[in-house]
This record gives structure tokens, C-alpha cells and sequence, in this order.
């Protein structure tokens, strides 16, 4: 069944423009609501909700429509405020909530936002659930008794909470003295979180991206632009940088002379670590992970697999092959031995554990891993254009596997956002890849329908 609103990451749009509007907020928690409600054992107490946002301001607007949807449904709310969205998924489960619920956008600007749902175990709703909710939605409101409606109430303690769950990731055996860290927020959910986790661990901490006013998420801070992060690890003379997203979920990270290291590479840094001391079974990439961490996993004796785009899809691989670690190169990260879902915190003080075994710095871990030269072209194409069926193209990305051999690789997809068709070549010459991709972008014929 197709899904009308539930996207890979929740339901994701321009603040004002639906579904991202009040009414539809409104709706969309009175919906969820009932499919709570009908999902509850015998004997259990009402349902319980935990709300919580990142720091744009339209959280405000959103917050309450969903809050008034829930109680019209006769549940319960409880309101966290700014928090990253892997806190929601460890606090719903810690508190043996009904669901839990995030306002965020993640990485795109302020003036989007959006809604992602979390189990009562912390895991992403099932698609069965995300069908029951739409189905619902497309009833109207009837509102429950006077009686039976729902409360909402502050959680004042999420902060702290949070904040030990994450250093209990940690070693115990270890500590972060000693080491000064730059620690990016991106004005966003983890502002008044992760500069405590840190500095609570031993490190010195000097944070950026931590003055959050509603309107500068991810402005030119954070994982989606690390710049900013380089530019002050040099500056302050820091051993390490930290670049979270806007709702935490993401990780960068940069050394002492500024150098920016992606998912890709911290997670094959985790990976040696685990080897280290012990075993790891398997790991999953995606797509488009570097095709040199994948030759170093198969040097390891680590096996690999690809998923889709996109960290929903690698965690159901994860499931699927009982494997405890996977990411992305934009910066999710999954280690399912210490949280549910994707944390930028925890995935952080994993590469900290590393290095402080190791007693190395970050710039000397990646010997025996040199990435290879990636290169992506989008071309914007009709939305009824089907790349598979382009005779030029294929003819001529079958030329170029032939000359890449085992030296390089090709990917060809459809943007699942936009009418792009986006061509990514991987080679270990960068001459080669550029060649390469620009040959196939080239080979488009947008008038093949």
C-alpha cells in the first residue's frame, strides 16, 4: 500500500505549506492517538505520549496542534522541549511510554520542520502502524468525553537523563581528560546537552553552534557544514572536533590540523576498535559508502552489505543480518550495542573510546584507509524520465564499468526529492572518476520517457 504522508524519515515539508500546517498537526496526533489507543493491552493505563522538538521556531506551532490532537484522543502528553531525537527514542523507552514523538526537520533549513515517530522500544513505527495512522486521518475528529481526555505535563528532568544515558556509552575505565574539544551544535536540539556530556566526561570543552534563536538551525554551522567547525579547532588549538546536526542525530568530526573526517570513515575507525577487543560479524553501508572502506573491510575478514539510502534502510538490514554496527557517510551512525536508533553523541564518545585505547590522535588512524576520489553529478531530468530505459546511457555505463574493472565503481539513481538523476563515479584516480561521470551525465537524453 502506498503511503500518502509517511515518507523514509516521517512526514517532512515547508512550514505553512501542508502537511506541515496546524490543521493538519492537529489531525495527524488525534490519528495517532486512536491507532495508540486501539493498540494498548487490556488493564494497561492510558496511553502515554512524549513529545519533543529541535529549536526552530515553528516547534511552538506544531507542539501544541499535536498536543491538542492527542488529547482530544484521550492520551497523555509529555513534554520534553529541545531535545536530540535519538533522546526521545531512549526516553520513551526508558519510561515505558505508549510512543514518542519529534518535531524536526533535521539537517534542512528553519523554515522546514517535520514528524517523526518512535515505538514504545525506541524503534521507528512499523509500516503497518504508519498504514493504521493514515488510514485514520482520513476520518474525521470525534472528540472523547470531557472525562476521558488526555493531560500533558512537563518532563523537567529529560536533560539529565539523557545526558547520563549517553556517558554510560563510555567506557567506564576511561575518561576525556586532558583532551579540549570544540563541540558543534548546530543551534540546534543538543545546544544544553552535548557540551555537558563532554565536559561531565573530563574534556575541555569550547562550544559553537550552542546560541539557538529559532531561525539559525544548520545556518552555516553543524554536520551539514563543517567549515565552521575546522576553521575552530585551529583556532583554539583543540586536539578534536565534534559537528552534530540539527536534531543530533548526525556525526562529523575533525582533526587537530582541521581536517573533516565523514560517516564512512568514523565508522570504519569503530570497527577496528571493535576488532580490537573482540569481534564484529558484519557491518552495513549503503550505496553510495566509499568503495575503499569496503576493500578494507574485506582485508579485515568483516563482511559487508549495502542497503538503500537513507539510515531507516540500513537499520532494517542490521535487523535482518543481527549485526550491531552500520552508517552512512553523511554522518548516521548505528551501534545497536548502546542505543536503538542513530545518535550523534553516542556515536561521538565511540570514536573517543577508540582513540583513547589506542592512544592516537585522529589523523593517525586511517593508514591503511585512503578513500577514493567520489564524484557526483545531478542532472535535472522530467519526472517521468526512466534512466534504465536510455539506451545511450546504459550503452555507455557499461563502456565504463569495463574501463573502472576493480579500480572503481558507478551508481545511477533517481533522486527520491527532486526531478534529479544523480551520478556518482568512485575511482582510485580522481582524473578518472571526474571523466568518468561527466561521460555518463553526458549520455542523459531527458526526452526518454
Amino acid at each position: 500500500m502506498t503511503r500518502k504522508y509517511f515518507g523514509t524519515d516521517g512526514i517532512r515539508g515547508k512550514v505553512g505549506v501542508a502537511p506541515i500546517t496546524p490543521d493538519f498537526m492537529m489531525r495527524l496526533g488525534f490519528a495517532a492517538g486512536k491507532v495508540l489507543a486501539q493498540t494498548k493491552t487490556p488493564g494497561d493505563s492510558r496511553p502515554t505520549v512524549l513529545i519533543g522538538k529541535d529549536t526552530r521556531i515553528s516547534g511552538y506551532l506544531l507542539e501544541a496542534s499535536l498536543e491538542a490532537g492527542f488529547a482530544a484522543a484521550g492520551v497523555d502528553v509529555m513534554l520534553s522541549g529541545p531535545m536530540p531525537t535519538p533522546a526521545i527514542a531512549y526516553l520513551t523507552r526508558a519510561l515505558r511510554l505508549s510512543a514518542g514523538v519529534v518535531i524536526s526537520a533535521s539537517h534542512n533549513p528553519y523554515d522546514d520542520n517535520g514528524i517523526k515517530f518512535f515505538s514504545a522500544q525506541g524503534n521507528k513505527l512499523p509500516d503497518e502502524v504508519e498504514l493504521a495512522i493514515e488510514a485514520e486521518l482520513e476520518r474525521s475528529i470525534q472528540c472523547v468525553d470531557s472525562d476521558h481526555l488526555g493531560k500533558a505535563r512537563r518532563l523537567r528532568d529529560a536533560n539529565g537523563r539523557y545526558i547520563e544515558f549517553c556517558k554510560s556509552t563510555f567506557p567506564v575505565e576511561l575518561d576525556l581528560r586532558g583532551l579540549k574539544l570544540v563541540v558543534d551544535c548546530a543551534h540546534g536540539a543538543a545546544y544544553d546537552i552535548a557540551p555537558h556530556v563532554f565536559h561531565e566526561l573530563g574534556a575541555e570543552v569550547i562550544a559553537i553552534g550552542n546560541q539557538p534563536n529559532g531561525l539559525n538551525i544548520n545556518d552555516q554551522v553543524g554536520a551539514t557544514a563543517p567549515e565552521a567547525l575546522a576553521l575552530a579547532v585551529r583556532a583554539n588549538h583543540a586536539d578534536l572536533g565534534i559537528a552534530l546536526d540539527g536534531d543530533a542525530d548526525r556525526l562529523l568530526m575533525v582533526d587537530r590540523y582541521g581536517k573533516i573526517y565523514n560517516g564512512d570513515q568514523l565508522l570504519y575507525l569503530m570497527v577496528i576498535d571493535r576488532l580490537a577487543i573482540g569481534a564484529v560479524e558484519g557491518v552495513v553501508g549503503t550505496v553510495m559508502t566509499n568503495m575503499a572502506v569496503e576493500l578494507a573491510f574485506n582485508k579485515l575478514g568483516v563482511d559487508f552489505a549495502r542497503a538503500k539510502v537513507g539510515d531507516r534502510y540500513v537499520l532494517e538490514q542490521m535487523h535482518e543480518r543481527g549485526w550491531l554496527l552500520g552508517g552512512e557517510g553523511s554522518g548516521h551512525l548505528l551501534c545497536l550495542d548502546k542505543h536503538s536508533t542513530g545518535d550523534g553523541i553516542v556515536s561521538a564518545l565511540q570514536v573517543l573510546s577508540a582513540l583513547r585505547r589506542s592512544g592516537k590522535h585522529l589523523d593517525q588512524c586511517f593508514d591503511e584507509l585512503q578513500l577514493f576520489p567520489q564524484v557526483l553529478l545531478n542532472v535535472k531530468v522530467p519526472k517521468s524520465y526512466q534512466w534504465q530505459q536510455d539506451q545511450a546511457l546504459i550503452s555507455e555505463k557499461i563502456l565504463v564499468e569495463r574501463e573502472l574493472g576493480n579500480h572503481g565503481r558507478i551508481l545511477i539513481r533517481a533522486s527520491g526529492t527532486e526531478p534529479l538523476i544523480r551520478v556518482m563515479v568512485e575511482a582510485n584516480d580522481a582524473g578518472l572518476a571526474s571523466a568518468c561521470a561527466r561521460r555518463l551525465a553526458d549520455k542523459i537524453t531527458p526526452e526518454i520517457v
